[in-house]
């Protein structure tokens, strides 16, 4: 049997066992980057990617050069190709677009028999549009947001001091359209992850002006503010810096408009709830 000896010249190893170990060695390395793979590959990206409004996509045919194309697919959902105009791609598998379009070329008889090739420069389908009361409105990817709902508010900036509690997040599941309103608030604080929700490829969310109330008249510092839950006058008005020496208490002025849309007036006590909307003026004391 063949010998060979360690560095020291010590201990002769058969040649059998080095070439074990060697493979050994590669199997490990092929098993820890094997594993390092599936933990950087974001779950959604083991689905196949949906075509969808917004897209850009580089489309190209075996040996028919006059048949490259750049093209963005249209929020109809098409995409303008040579000889064949208009075709409809969104929600359809890269794989399933070019066998639309090969048969298509093949049934019209442009092409004996074509083999297409698109390639994906440009995903919308895996960003969400933040869009309303948020510091930074705009398109996010997915990945980058970790795929849940506050991830995504994160990579927004966070809601913005005039924003809502509430943020509403609309979309496509399996192939229905889903809306659904989410107090971030309320999750944030009985710290429930049930409504931290995983997001799809071109949902939308978006976060709604605050509900404000106005005061004015005798009071410190006059103007809009927003609307807490559950406010009432007296907090309403300590948000205005409190009474000037001349206000009243007894001099509060309550404008709410009802269901017509018509604004009434009324006295208002200070226990009274503030709604969405409401304007309180505070009269001058008379003594």
């Amino acid at each position: 049997m063949d010998m060979l000896q360690d560095r020291a010249g010590c201990r002769p190893w058969p040649t059998q066992t080095i070439m074990y170990k060697t493979k050994l060695i590669k199997l490990g390395i092929l098993a820890v980057i094997m594993l390092f793979g599936a933990a950087l590959r974001p779950a959604y990206a083991l689905e196949e990617y949906l075509l969808t409004p917004g897209d850009v996509i580089k489309v190209s045919v075996f040996k028919n050069p006059d048949l490259l194309l750049d093209a963005r697919v249209s929020e109809a959902g098409t995409i303008g190709f040579p000889l064949l105009g208009s075709v409809p791609v969104s929600g359809l598998t890269l794989p399933a677009a070019e066998r639309k379009i090969a048969q298509l070329l093949k049934d019209g008889g442009f092409v004996l028999n074509p083999q297409v090739n698109i390639l994906l420069t440009t995903a919308v389908g895996n960003q969400v549009a933040v869009l309303g009361q948020v510091n930074k409105p705009g398109r996010y990817p997915i990945e980058g947001a970790g795929g849940n709902l506050t991830g995504m508010l994160a990579e927004a900036g966070g809601i913005s001091t005039a924003g809502a509690d509430v943020v509403i997040v609309t979309g496509m599941r399996n192939g229905k359209p889903f809306r659904r309103e989410i107090d971030v608030v309320n999750m944030s604080l009985n710290g429930s992850t049930a409504d931290d929700i995983e997001l799809r490829g071109g949902d939308t969310l978006f976060v709604n002006r605050s509900a404000m109330f106005y005061i004015y008249g005798q009071v410190q510092r006059p103007g809009g503010y927003r609307l807490e839950k559950g406010m009432t006058v007296m907090q309403a008005l300590a948000d205005g810096g409190g009474m000037t020496g001349k206000g009243t208490s007894r001099g509060i002025v309550l404008h709410r408009r009802d269901a017509t849309g018509k604004v009434k007036e009324s006295g208002a006590s200070l226990d009274e709830d503030v709604k969405d909307q409401d304007v309180i003026y505070v009269k001058e004391s008379v003594f």
